[in-house]
């Protein structure tokens, strides 16, 4: 009977931990994202570079692909380009540059300020996680999904 108690216990004991370790392989943490002072040399990047600009842009050649392609109404286009902000996208530029310390940040930044035949060569339109992130955002504010009610 002792022998039971004990196989018994360890038997709990070890389905406790089967299912703990399964609850916890569902917790994702959050992106990582830059420090405050690299938030804002990316700020300067973006910028410098007018990514700023080429994402409002992006947004805007899907809109109006999909607008013709599905006949939107007026109205419609209206709502959906209206829902274009910059600020929802930002996070995954930030989150681009995590990988970056503040000097190689620093070191972008002013190659982008100094040489205007840099700026062509954009590290972020060349980018493929951005520019699939970018391909995301875009599709979600044409599906609406960004429009306020």
């Amino acid at each position: 009977m002792k022998n039971f108690k004990k196989h018994s216990f360890l038997t709990v004991c070890f389905c406790l931990f089967i299912s703990f370790k399964s609850i916890s392989q569902t917790n994702y943490t959050s992106a990582r994202m830059p420090s405050q002072q690299n938030k804002i040399i990316i700020d300067k990047i973006v910028e410098a570079t007018h990514y700023k600009n080429y994402v409002v842009d992006f947004c805007l050649s899907k809109i109006n692909e999909t607008s013709a392609k599905e006949g939107w109404n007026e109205q419609k286009a209206m709502e959906i380009t209206q829902s274009i902000n910059y600020k929802n996208f930002r996070d995954a530029i930030y989150n681009s540059f995590v990988v970056f310390d503040e000097v190689e940040l620093e070191t972008l930044l002013k190659a982008y300020e100094k040489d205007t035949a840099y700026q062509t060569k954009n590290v972020m339109t060349n980018n493929k996680v951005l520019i699939n992130n970018l391909n995301i955002f875009a599709n979600d504010i044409v599906l609406g999904k960004y429009v306020s009610k």
